[in-house]
Order: C-alpha cells, then structure tokens, then sequence
C-alpha cells in the first residue's frame, strides 16, 4: 500500500477529505461529549459524513480518531478503550468509503506539552501513540496522518510511534500561525527538515489559517522538501451568526486557491476546520489543479533546532561550530557537569549564538557522571534558550542514541568514524532517526598520515553508509586535522584531502580548526592562516571557538572573497559594529544581585533563581522591592520578547516557571506587596471544551503579574462558572474555547451573566477566538497570555 500512495501521488494531486467536527455537529453532536464514542455510539451519522466526502471526490478520508489517544480518552473515562475504538472507528470508515478510497488512520494531540517543553515524558508520549496506532493498524487503515501539531516533540513522539510499529505510509502535518510559526515557534521549514528526515513520508500544515497564507507556508518549504507536501487549510476564519460558529469563505472560493495551491508545490490537498462536501467536491473538480509537482530533492544536507534551521550549500558562507561546551581542560565546567548544574553552558551557548556560532558542539564526557542522564538535561536546556541546532560529540555510542532520541530537531553527530563498532551501531542509529553525522576518516588501529590514506578510508565509510540509506548530502567529511608543531606537513595533508573532497569526491567538509596549532606561540594566526587556505580550498564547516576575533574575521573576509551567498552584506554589519562594543555580553564583575534576578527570570533560569534571591536578600534587597522593582518588570520584559517573536512559548514558560518558583520563595516574607493585589481573576475552559493548555499558561502568567487567579479547570458549564461569579466576586471573568463547537458556549456565559444583573467584564481567548467575535457577544479579545495580562489590567484599572 505504501508503494501504491508514493505512485499514485507522481501522477496526480490527491485530495482529502474536510472538516469532521462541524459535520458532526450539525447532524446532532452534542456539546461536552467525546466525539469518537458518540460515533462509536451513533455509527450511521459518521459513516453518513465519511460518505458524503466520498462522494465529494475525496481519495484519503480521514477516521474520527483525532483525539482517540489514552490521554483524551480518561477525561471520558475510556482511556482503557483506547485500542479498540481507533480499530472500531477506522472499521466503520472502511465501511463507509469502500476499497476504491483510502482511509487514514487520524492522531491528534495529548494536549499535553512533551520534554523537554512540558512535563510529560518523552517515551511516555511515544507508548501512549503506539496504543493508538496499533489500533489503527489492526482496524485497517491505509495510511497514518498526525495532524495540527503545534509541538514539534510532540509530533516526533507520534512519528517515533508509528516508525517502531508498522512501515506505512505516514503523514505529518503541523499547524502554523499566521506569524508563519506554530505556537512553540517552529517555522515550516525548520518543520520539515526534521520530520521528512525522521522518517515522515508526506509533511505539511493544516487549521489556523485560510488558505491564502497557507500558500506562504507551502511555498517555504517546497525547495528544501524531499517528500510530498500537504496542505488542509480551514474555510476562512469564523464567526458567529444566529448563535453558531460559521466561516466566511464559501466553497468556490476556496477551489479558487486549487490552482496557486498546486503551483506552490501541494501534492495532497484537502479541508479544515469549516469545509464540507461542497468545498471538497469544488477542490476536486477544479481544473487548475494541473500535474503535482514532484519533490525537487531527493535527499537534503540540513540540520534543525526545535526554533531554527541550517541549509548547507555550495554557495552559502562558511559554517563556524562554536566548540566551547565540552569540558577538557574547563575545571569549572567539569565541576558543574558534575553537581548538575548548567550555568556555565547556559553562558556558553549564548555568548557563541552571539558571537557567529550557526551550530553548538556539545559534549559532557568526564569521569564521574552518568553521561547519558547529562546529554539528555542539557540538550533540554539548549533546545528551550538556543534556537542553534546541535552537534552531539560523543566517544559513547549511548550518549549518542540518548541525544537521538530526545532532540526536537535533525542532530548532527560528531563523529562516525571507520571502527567497526562505530560502524556497526552508530550508522543504524543515525539512519532510524534521521541524523546527519561528520565522517572521520579513521580506523580501529590507524589515524591516516597521507591524503591518501584518509580517502580510502573514506570510501569504506561512504560504501556503508550507502548500504544504510545514506547519500553525500547526509554527511561532512573531517579532513583531520593534526599539530604542524609535531608533523610539518600535517596541514599540507589535511589540505590535500580536504581539496579531493571538495573536487573529486564532492563532499561537503569539516576542520577541527585550533588543532593545527596545538604547541605553538601565536595560535590564533596559525588558526586564521589555516582557516584562509582551507576556505579557498572549498571548506564547508569549521568547529572553532567564535570569541577568535582573528578567525571570525578572517572568516567573514573569506566568504566575501570566495563571493558567499550575502557575504558582502554579512561583512559590511561585521566591520561596521563599534570597535569597543562585544560580541556578545560580558557579566560584568559589578553586576548587582538583584540585576543577576532579573536576568535569571528574563533567562528561565528555574535552577539558579532561589540562589540569586537569597544572595539579593543577604545584600539587603526587602522581599517587596526585589519582586516589584525587579521580578515585576523582567516578567513584562520577557512578554515584549514574546509579543515581538524574539521569545516563543518555550521561553515565555521557562520565564514563568522561573517567576512562579521565586515568588514562592518570596512569600513567606512578602507583606501586602503591592504585586499582591492586582485583582481577582475567574478562569475557566468553557462547556464542552476538554482543552486546558493554553487557559494554563494564561493562569500562570496572570499569577505571575500579581492576581489572584481562581481556576476552575476545563468543560465548565455555564451556571457552575455564574455560581462561581457571584461567590468569588471576580473582578474579571477569563473565558477560554480552542474549537469553533464550543465557541458559542462563550456566548452562553456572557448573555447568563448580563441576565442575571452580573455586569463583570469578560475576557475572551483561545485559538478559534478572533477580536470581531469577542466584541460581538460583548467581551474583550486577549490573543495570548501577555496580552490578557494587558487586558485584564486596563478592565480592572480603567
């Protein structure tokens, strides 16, 4: 079957289904319930729906299975159900379309934020996927699609689950802002580099916008895409008329975007939120669909972070590793591997993503540890502040396959060498999960002096990367590079290889630059002499430490000259920085202790901040003053990052976190703080509506900014939430809806209210949520957590 979709999808655009939940709605699904068991319970109005897309010309209907996952299903009391009502589910699919159209296997989110992002555990994630998917199989679905993921751990999680399962054809399709990023900050081509390389055979984006900027996000990634790509945008954004949630864009307009779609590079095109038969039925029947446009790629050199990507290409300037996380010769870094602690790489990171770094090296082999434990801690750490994707350099094969597994994003693994273990364990490894990995042309007993002793070996390497799956695009070359101090002709050899496999070879290539220099006088001339010669020979990458001004300058005049793709203007903003101005910031030595809090909130640093409290209380900082004065406004910092899309939601949670950690510290000693008396807030997730994410982190900055918050959770029914009201006497009511079923429900509370003689100003929020609808049922539009905190202030002090 996996074999027919690829084929099928050379010779035309395949079209998919539309929208299920509004469907559903409209023939009787009621507000609150769980929608797969109400279909498992009502069986001829889901197979009517799948049908009718049928009908329509869909050939991939998706199963009523979004949120069949164990996590949803508790809230119902069925998470022990899980396998069989997937496999019921997409038995009654099968029923309903026939053998002629496809059925696909659907998987949603948890709801839950996974590591190193949120709480739940990153293999957790995946054995709660595996439940899902195995019921899928076994229900006999074509194909498997995760769809409108905004955590690309998450989707890792439910691919992961599906790759260690069964070998079908899967999709992957996240869901985007119209900021072009998902709520975590992910931007589609960051996307794409690691979902196509972990194994997803078709990636795309669906929900959250129309169609038209749906064309921007498929139009990214078409260039770096060697996979189909999927487009299901939504029918327009909604509103609200005669008390349900309709959207504007009807069905002709929407087939109008057919052709654009294609020419922008869609190969599978469906519906979201808002379309039905109709809309489907005129997609599918638009003459401009014209012939797919095949993956221009068939394998890419790309790395990726949760936040970031990096392109290699001929063209592109010269890659600079920033090499200082790793402890040889670091006695305070040692110190801290060893007690846990992350200050100093926290310090690291930031200071090489400033100085030039586009990668980080990262290793934490030392005595005394347990290594695999530490990669995994500090691979979270970077992915939360660093949007660098990493390199992982490691002598252990199981540190290696721990970095793997957990890294939300495509790694590059330093190194794959020709040793026989190596070979053996590593390449299957890098393979399953999709890694780039720096070939080191050595073996069990012999470094290679010549060159040509380093090109047979790469050859070896190169024939058993192959047999894995690998291409030149998925690999750099080392040339090693060894001490001239001790062999005068070891930078002439290291140059040789490195020309043979820029010219002959046509590889991309890799210098641990410093080296050359080891027992030397004047190392950093040595080095940037070296770097000249090695770029003017084709070098691709060099692990180097960015602080070098002798290297990074060398190396911003080298790109000019070998006319590097924006190298002129990268240059010009290089040498155009004050002369006395660094490269990035230096903690200075006078740094006050109640500075170093705000800078600790302002960095999330959850684990240094109670530590730098008690120090600014021992300086004689009150407990008031410090949270008023310094807490207070790094908290309103970190929200004007986030509004401007420097920071995204895993920086803004860490801040949080890190706040809510200090202020309960703080309160034991805090009096009536001015921050303690900012108003009272009632939230709740409205009935029907089981989503509680985003209501939480609203709760949690709200608390922050000094509210007192009185939360009463998810699915809460209208007079529950006017009980609550008129006992609590909130000073502002905070309503939150993610789907457009529940919505209306919003509605329901407000006209309640105002019937009741409650006059308390209502904020409302959440991902279908637009400011026209809020205004229209009389409340006030909050589009995110920072914002409501904004909101909730100018309600309560006018």
């Amino acid at each position: 079957m996996k074999r027919k979709i690829e084929n099928l999808l050379k010779k035309k655009i395949i079209i998919l289904d539309g929208a299920t939940g509004t469907e559903l709605q409209k023939k009787g699904l009621p507000a609150g319930v769980c929608p797969e068991i109400w279909c498992l319970e009502n069986p001829a109005v889901i197979k009517e729906v799948h049908a009718s897309y049928r009908k329509a010309g869909a050939q991939i209907v998706y199963s009523c299975t979004f949120g069949a996952n164990s996590f949803k299903l508790a809230q119902y009391g069925s998470a022990e159900k899980t396998y069989q009502i997937n496999r019921d589910l997409v038995c009654l699919a099968r029923q309903s379309v026939g053998k002629k159209v496809l059925v696909a296997g659907d998987i949603g989110s948890t709801g839950q934020f996974v590591e190193p992002f949120g709480n739940l555990d990153f293999d957790e994630a995946v054995t709660v996927y595996k439940q899902q998917v195995q019921g899928l199989i076994d229900g006999g679905c074509d194909l498997i699609v995760i769809e409108t993921m905004i955590d690309i751990q998450e989707a890792r999680a439910a691919l992961l689950a599906v790759k260690e399962t069964a070998d079908i054809f899967t999709i992957v399709s996240m869901t985007y802002e119209k900021d072009g990023r998902t709520l975590n900050g992910t931007d589609p081509v960051s996307a794409l580099v690691t979902l196509q390389s972990l194994g997803a055979d078709a990636v795309g984006c669906n929900c959250s916008t129309g169609p038209e900027k749906m064309l921007e996000f498929i139009a990214a990634m078409k260039p770096y895409a060697t996979v189909p790509l999927v487009a299901k945008p939504n029918a327009g954004m909604p509103r609200l008329e005669n008390g349900k949630t309709v959207f504007d864009m009807g069905a002709e307009e929407f087939a109008s975007f057919a052709g654009k779609m294609a020419a922008a590079g869609a190969n599978m095109l469906g519906g979201c939120c808002g379309t039905t038969p109709a809309h489907i039925r005129e997609l599918a029947q638009s003459p401009a669909l014209g012939k797919p446009l095949a993956p221009v790629r068939k394998a890419i050199g790309a790395l990726s972070s949760s936040r970031g990507h990096l392109i290699f290409g001929e063209e592109r300037p010269l890659v600079i590793v920033g090499e200082r996380i790793n402890p040889t010769g670091k006695k305070a870094l040692q110190q801290e591997l060893a007690e846990g602690k992350t200050a100093i790489i926290r310090r690291m990171a930031g200071e090489q993503e400033q100085q030039g770094a586009s990668l980080l090296d990262v290793n934490v082999g030392q005595p005394g540890i347990d290594e695999v434990k530490t990669i995994k801690s500090i691979i979270g750490l970077l992915a939360t502040i660093s949007a660098l994707p990493l390199v992982v350099d490691s002598s252990k094969i199981e540190t290696i396959e721990a970095a793997l597994r957990i890294y939300p994003g495509r790694l590059l693994i330093n190194s794959i060498s020709g040793e026989k273990e190596k070979i053996k364990r590593l390449l299957p490894l890098a393979a399953k999960y999709g890694a780039m990995f720096i070939l080191l042309p050595l073996t069990d007993g012999e470094i290679p002096a010549t060159a040509a002793g380093r090109q047979a070996v790469i050859k070896q390497i190169y024939a058993a990367a192959t047999a894995c799956g690998f291409s030149k695009d998925d690999f750099i070359v080392d040339c090693l590079v060894m001490a001239v101090a001790s062999d005068a002709g070891a930078a002439r050899e290291t140059l040789k290889t490195l020309r043979w496999c820029t010219e002959t070879f046509r590889s991309k290539t890799n210098l641990g630059l410093s080296n050359v220099s080891f027992g030397m006088p004047g190392r950093p001339w040595l080095n940037a002499a070296f770097l000249a010669m090695a770029q003017l020979s084709g070098l691709t990458m060099a692990i180097a430490n960015p602080a070098s001004t002798e290297l990074i300058n060398v190396k911003q005049a080298g790109d000019v000259l070998m006319a590097k793709e924006k190298s002129t203007a990268n240059f010009i903003a290089h040498f155009s920085a004050p002369a006395d101005s660094p490269a990035a910031p230096v903690l200075r030595a006078d740094i006050s202790p109640a500075e170093k809090v705000a800078i600790a909130i302002r960095e999330g640093d959850r684990e240094n901040i109670i530590a730098l409290i008690e120090a600014a209380l021992a300086a004689s900082e009150q407990a008031s003053s410090l949270v008023d004065n310094v807490m207070i406004p790094a908290i309103v910092r970190v929200g004007e990052l986030y509004e401007k899309k420097i920071y995204f939601l895993p920086q803004l949670m860490a801040a949080a976190e890190a706040m809510k950690k200090a202020l309960a510290f703080l309160e034991p000693r805090l009096a009536q703080s001015a921050q303690a008396n900012k108003g009272k807030i009632l939230i709740a997730t409205v009935r029907g509506d089981i989503h509680d994410i985003g209501k939480n982190i609203v709760a949690l900055l709200l608390r922050n900014y000094g509210f007192t918050v009185i939360d009463m959770g998810k699915d809460v029914a209208a007079p529950a939430i006017l009980e609550a009201i008129k006992r609590e006497k909130p000073a502002v009511v905070a309503l939150s809806a993610l789907m457009t079923t529940t919505m209306v429900n919003m509605k329901e509370v407000i006209d309640a209210a105002r019937a009741a003689g409650i006059e308390t100003p209502v904020m409302l929020g959440g991902a279908v949520v637009t400011e026209a609808y809020a205004s229209s049922i009389g409340g006030y539009y909050a589009r995110d957590g920072v914002e409501a905190v904004k909101v909730a202030l100018q309600l309560i002090n006018g």
